[in-house]
């Protein structure tokens, strides 16, 4: 094999995401991926594609994303199953309330078209199936979200045209250093000399990063997912809630996707073929009383798949976006908290930006790793960054 220019470590919307914008440069790009594209957070997410409830941070990823979606579809030539039909965010206890009020005039004097729905009547003019308890919400009408598995694939299939190579099933056990510069990677497999590696590899990130003295911060709890079959159509934006226990929305085939807040995860994983968590019979129970208080129709549909996803969660739940200042052609995205998925298509070009060495163009300074030894990663709810 010709060696590359760049080894991307993962195979999920990010690593999949960056080897099209660069393959599509013309640079010789190789994804290893230990299981399949989406095997693991790109294809366990609600797949939100959002702005709002974002740290200030985050949003000029999140807004300059989010105006990409619309023509990603046309731009990867194949279907993303995105829809912008925006984001309600609820209010179900006077506490709630306070802290959604908060959200939208913080949101709003950022620039952000979000609105105070006040009253239950207001929410459910935009969701008539949410429950008559809510007592208000705020409503960002150019959210939305989309497939994640078609996504993803849609992603592959064009960086594969572009040139680009996937070695799935192989995992990527080192990165070679010489001289404070990478060299290389090793894989089950062989070896893979490249001038550039961009580990993208989530929950498993540091198992790369340690090695080499290098660390993310994170902490992995779980969120409980389940789907049902499909049911008439009840529900346009997705809907979330002050205190991120929950999250919902309907897929454009008819079947309401849901899942829980984060939890405590219990350390088990079953990867074979691919990676599986099986969330508890009290998580379940749990996350479909929740749900169904918030939206009572969930109640009479019938569940056809329960399944747990992992989050690589940072002290502030804000993702790494870095070229490690330590070693040369390193790249880090890791730590995305769950809220990766819709800014997938700019943080793709901010690493490819990283990865050939150019200036990036928004800037990264609150993504960089450094903060967590410099004290920041402090005064966040993290629990109003989660799902999608």
């Amino acid at each position: 094999m010709t060696a590359p220019d760049i080894v991307i470590v993962g195979g999920g919307i990010n690593g999949c995401a960056t080897a099209w914008q660069l393959a599509r440069e013309g640079h010789r790009v190789v994804v290893v991926e230990r299981y399949a594209p989406a095997a693991m957070a790109s294809g366990w997410t609600l797949a939100g594609v959002r702005q709002s409830g974002r740290h200030p941070a985050e949003l000029p990823l999140a807004r300059a994303a989010v105006a990409m979606w619309p023509a990603l579809a046309e731009e990867l030539g194949a279907d993303t199953g995105y829809t912008r039909a925006g984001n309600l965010r609820l209010a179900r206890t006077e506490d709630e309330t306070g802290v959604i009020r908060r959200l939208v005039d913080d949101q709003c004097a950022a620039g952000l078209d979000l609105t105070y729905l006040d009253g239950n009547d207001a929410v459910r003019s935009v969701a008539p199936a949410v429950a008559p308890t809510v007592l208000s919400a705020s409503f960002c009408p150019t959210d939305g979200h989309a497939d994640p598995l078609a996504t993803v694939a849609a992603y592959r299939a064009a960086a594969e045209r572009h040139g680009a190579t996937f070695r799935l099933g192989e995992a990527v056990r080192s990165i070679e250093v010489r001289g404070d510069r990478v060299t290389g990677v090793v894989t089950d497999a062989v070896r893979i000399g490249c001038g550039a590696c961009v580990v993208a590899g989530g929950v498993h990130a540091n198992d790369l990063l340690t090695p080499l003295a290098l660390t993310v911060p994170l902490r992995v709890p779980m969120v409980t997912v389940l789907q049902t079959d499909p049911v008439p159509p009840l529900l346009k934006p997705v809907l979330g809630a002050a205190n991120a226990d929950f999250a919902a929305r309907q897929q454009l085939d008819g079947r309401l996707r849901v899942t829980s807040g984060a939890t405590h995860w219990h350390g088990a994983m079953d990867d074979d073929p691919v990676p599986t968590v099986n969330p508890s019979v009290d998580g379940v129970a749990r996350t479909i009383e929740t749900v169904a208080a918030a939206l009572p129709v969930f109640r009479e549909a019938r569940i056809a798949r329960v399944w747990a996803g992992l989050l690589d969660l940072t002290p502030d739940a804000l993702p790494v976006i870095e070229r490690a200042p330590e070693i040369a052609g390193l790249v880090i995205a890791a730590g995305f908290s769950g809220h990766g998925f819709g800014i997938a298509p700019m943080t793709a070009l901010l690493l490819r930006d990283l990865a050939v060495g150019d200036p990036p163009r928004l800037a990264l300074d609150a993504f960089r790793r450094a903060r967590f030894a410099e004290g920041g990663g402090a005064g966040i709810d993290a629990g109003l960054t989660l799902h999608g």
